[in-house]
């Protein structure tokens, strides 16, 4: 099947060794204040470098924080941005080199800290999230008390809470709306372990990687399928290497991520207070750019990949049910595995649907 090759970007306007073994490059850590009360901050995440306010929303929202950020604050607090894994090669260690004060800030899937605090699961539960409207209501729900306090509690500030819905894409040319769609010895990729753990029980083999190294798994045939957010499937030009598309537009995915702006206590503290006003304030307003961004991604991408070439399918409601159904193992296990498992997951599902 024929492939464009260009992007269509989002349009938004305005080495070292640690102690823990991750791997960076450049020089220097993340410095504190000076005797004049300058800082700067290192942000890391995983996508790339957002360029003249165009690109993976998440990296923009990096940029418009960074940019804001030296602008309030007379340039007394600089963030040194460090996309597509430049700084720390594995993503999921962004958390302990903020634990470890070797990294400042991220925008980061809390999830890929539940090896060590195995409560952030449940912003990557399956099945939990159906839409866009129910994840936005977890900041101001007693859900989003709790992970706030969790991520405090374990060195973690919340500045600007970020969703990202999922989609399936197929190397082959049948699509995977229900479990029942799995085909035999099929292997894919998805991030979260109770999402795993899902997929497992439903027939899938797994195959684990970061987001980045999907497109060269899917064109060698280490997988045949992949799970990851629809920005991450465009910002990775993934319609390159499938053939089906199953999108979350028609308001069904099980697969729902919370990815939210970060900062480190430790870096956090070193701010004047002045300073974490305005951190926080940035933070704030840039709210409705990351609620916006990622609900409106989601048919973008839907389209792209319709544009070019690629099937593009939609979960039913009865699709996401056999879903949340094959779940609920899951479910099960992170409450009996978790302190406090099953108060989490209470809470979570009392989040309105709608």
């Amino acid at each position: 099947m024929a492939r464009r090759q260009g992007v269509r970007k989002y349009l938004t306007g305005t080495g070292a060794l640690l102690a823990s073994g991750v791997l960076l490059s450049g020089c220097g850590l993340a410095s504190g204040p000076t005797d004049e009360g300058e800082v700067t901050l290192r942000l890391s995440h995983q996508w790339p470098a957002a360029e003249d306010g165009e690109g993976d929303f998440r990296a923009v929202l990096a940029q418009r924080f960074a940019d804001e950020v030296e602008s309030r604050t007379d340039g007394d607090v600089t963030v040194k941005l460090h996309p597509n894994n430049s700084l720390i090669e594995d993503p999921t260690e962004q958390y302990s080199a903020i634990r470890d004060q070797t990294l400042d800030m991220s925008v980061y899937p809390l999830d890929y800290a539940a090896g060590d605090v195995p409560q952030l699961s449940v912003t990557l539960m399956p099945a939990m999230v159906r839409s866009h409207a129910q994840a936005q209501k977890w900041a101001e729900s007693e859900i989003g008390d709790r992970i706030s306090k969790i991520t405090e509690e374990n060195g973690v500030r919340i500045l600007t809470w970020v969703w990202n819905a999922g989609a399936i894409g197929t190397a082959g040319s049948e699509p995977i709306l229900a479990p029942e769609d799995v085909p035999s010895g099929s292997v894919t990729r998805a991030a979260g372990p109770r999402v795993e753990e899902m997929l497992e029980g439903v027939g899938f083999g797994l195959s684990s990687m970061p987001s980045s190294d999907i497109y060269n798994a899917l064109q060698t045939g280490t997988l045949d399928s992949a799970i990851t957010s629809t920005s991450s499937f465009s910002s990775y030009r993934l319609y390159e290497q499938v053939e089906t598309f199953t999108s979350p537009t028609g308001g069904n995915t099980f697969w729902f991520m919370f990815e939210p702006l970060i900062i480190g206590t430790d870096a956090y503290n070193k701010l004047t207070d002045e300073q974490q006003q305005i951190v926080d304030q940035v933070g704030a307003d840039l709210q409705e750019f990351a609620y916006t961004a990622s609900q409106e991604d989601d048919q973008r991408v839907h389209d792209e990949f319709a544009e070019n070439g690629v099937e593009v399918v939609e979960m039913s409601d009865s699709d996401f049910e056999q879903w949340r159904k094959a779940s609920q193992p899951a479910w099960d296990s992170f409450a009996e595995e978790v302190d406090g498992g099953q108060e989490l997951l209470d809470l979570a599902e009392s989040v309105p649907a709608e």
